[in-house]
């Protein structure tokens, strides 16, 4: 079947959506601009200032897309075939995951800005507050483990065959990777303490960025081991992880502002990139529509729905959603663009990752050294065969591919690990009244994961397990803000049946992990820790919600 007719419905059924959903939504939320929002009452120039929709919007959806609507999508589509991984980004996007970020961004907006462990607290009570960011917090160790793990395979990936030229991945986008980090850098120190107008730096930032790809093929980075060596694995993941603790240290000015904004600019240009070669590159669909389940294979019921998380549904957005973006909504009709819209487009980033899998035949899928499929070439090659409809040479377009991959990911590990920071230190004061230095926090968040990959993992039971606690994240917001909507005797329906639907997949996922013994004992350990503490959190907000008058 033509990508270019499926793109064509899929963004057709996106405008619809937005069109009448969203705006029903909005009137259910009760949208109001007369309301003073937060970013005007605590207006202090810095967290809360208000900002106009449409820059808002690129700034929220930069934050929120990353790898997960990349990796999630194509592992789906190598298990289950890509007509059930399509409808399940289409349809869980539009009716539970856009509905999810426009109803926590709106409540936070409704709450003075504050959190959805704030929300959590202040309707269902302390107890659910504390095992709620408990949850968060090692939901966002999963995430820095699984992603760790996505970036360090992309740098030891050996060689390979891209349109009759033989590439070395793995040591360029390393190259590639590091020297972008270095160009955040200074195009931070530049705008910050040398004082260059960003209106100088940002076009010279932005040559320098698109020149480091090819600087990477042809300066390429090798650490002393073999590439494909499991010593070197766990090197890179050492290397990672201390980038992730200086990020997470770092003043916000000097590295992660101006990353957000370079890794933005690579964002938009993929999707670009990706929209044109769906449109018009002329691809079909090569891969199998269906994939029968085989002996051990996972079951489309619930895994399909946890493999794909970020693309249709993500826990995460929602603290995103009330942890920056609520601060800067200038009025609430903006919640709309901004939280349903910002959902959408990654929806689109989804559908173009599952296209990037779904034009392979079987045998044209990479693969890495054991055998399996490898998905981060996967969509590097997707990107470089769509890239050549705009003339991009092959070589060219999968360093792209993989640049791209890799800044979308260091997005997620800056944030995560300075988010698992700060819900450390707050566990630490709520429950037992002590005060954790930020350092402290920041080495206990990352050595929880070091020891996870030190100790070996395998990607898709962690994904599968990641994939589960970033919806079951997403169902216990949606119950808090259903428990906020009938305390005020207000509809709560489009909250709660996305929630009890996600919260019984989640839940049942984690409950085949936690008794898999092909699993890990490490594995099946934590999916019994979040079984546990997610079901708590969601009991008691199951209870208060009952204990609330309907609406009359």
């Amino acid at each position: 079947m033509p990508l270019g007719i499926i793109a064509l419905v899929v963004f057709a059924l996106f405008l619809l959506a937005y069109r009448w959903y969203s705006r029903w939504l909005g009137r259910t939320l009760e949208l109001d601009d007369q309301r003073v929002t937060p970013a005007h009452e605590h207006r202090d120039g810095g967290d809360f200032e208000p900002t106009p929709r449409f820059p808002l919007l690129a700034q929220h959806f930069s934050a929120i897309s990353a790898a997960g609507p990349i990796v999630g999508p194509i592992v789906a589509t190598l298990s289950f075939g890509w007509v059930p991984g399509l409808l399940w980004i289409v349809f869980g996007c539009i009716f539970i995951g856009a509905a999810h970020d426009f109803a926590t961004l709106q409540a936070s907006v409704r709450h003075g800005a504050r959190s959805v462990a704030v929300l959590m607290r202040e309707q269902v009570g302390k107890p659910a507050y504390l095992l709620f960011v408990t949850f968060i917090w090692l939901a966002l160790l999963l995430v820095i483990i699984n992603f760790t793990d996505v970036t360090a395979r992309a740098f030891v990936r050996g060689s390979l065959d891209v349109g009759g030229e033989s590439l070395v991945p793995g040591p360029a986008v390393a190259s590639s990777s590091m020297l972008y980090l270095g160009l955040a850098v200074a195009l931070g120190v530049a705008v910050t303490k040398a004082r260059v107008a960003m209106k100088w730096a940002a076009p010279i930032a932005v040559a320098l960025l698109f020149l480091l790809i090819g600087v990477g093929q042809a300066l390429p980075f090798r650490l002393p081991m073999a590439l494909e060596d499991p010593a070197s694995l766990k090197a890179w993941y050492a290397i990672i992880l201390a980038y992730c603790f200086l990020a997470s240290v770092t003043p916000l000015p000097y590295l992660l502002q101006p990353r957000g904004f370079l890794g933005g600019l690579l964002l938009y240009t993929f999707l670009g990139v990706g929209a044109i070669g769906l449109l018009f590159g002329g691809h079909s669909t090569q891969a199998p529509a269906f994939v029968e389940a085989g002996p051990g294979s996972p079951l489309i019921f619930p895994f399909l729905f946890v493999t794909i998380a970020c693309g249709a549904c993500s826990g995460f957005h929602g603290l995103v959603c009330s942890g920056t973006t609520s601060k800067q909504i200038d009025r609430e009709s903006h919640t709309r663009p901004v939280g349903y819209g910002a959902m959408l487009l990654e929806g689109v980033v989804a559908v173009i990752a599952l296209s990037t899998v779904a034009m392979l035949a079987k045998d044209a899928i990479p693969r890495t050294a054991a055998g399996r499929a490898d998905p981060n070439l996967v969509f590097a090659l997707g990107i470089a065969e769509f890239g050549s409809t705009i003339g991009l040479p092959k070589g060219l377009g999968l360093q792209f591919g993989l640049l791209a991959l890799a800044t979308f990911i260091y997005d997620t590990l800056d944030v995560c690990t300075r988010l698992g920071r700060y819900l450390l230190q707050e566990l630490a004061q709520s429950a037992l009244k002590l005060r954790c230095p930020p350092l402290v926090a920041t080495l206990v968040t990352l050595a929880i994961p070091a020891i996870i990959l030190v100790g070996g993992i395998d990607y898709e039971q962690a994904w599968r397990i990641f994939g589960a606690s970033n919806q079951l994240l997403a169902a216990l917001s949606l119950l808090a803000v259903a428990v906020w909507r009938r305390s005020l005797k207000k509809s709560s329906a489009f909250a709660w049946i996305p929630a009890v639907f996600v919260l019984g997949l989640t839940l049942w996922a984690l409950v085949v992990n936690a008794t898999n013994a092909q699993n890990s004992d490490l594995m099946r350990i934590l999916s019994w820790v979040l079984l546990g503490i997610g079901s708590l959190v969601a009991g008691l907000a199951i209870r208060k919600f009952f204990s609330l008058p309907v609406r009359e």
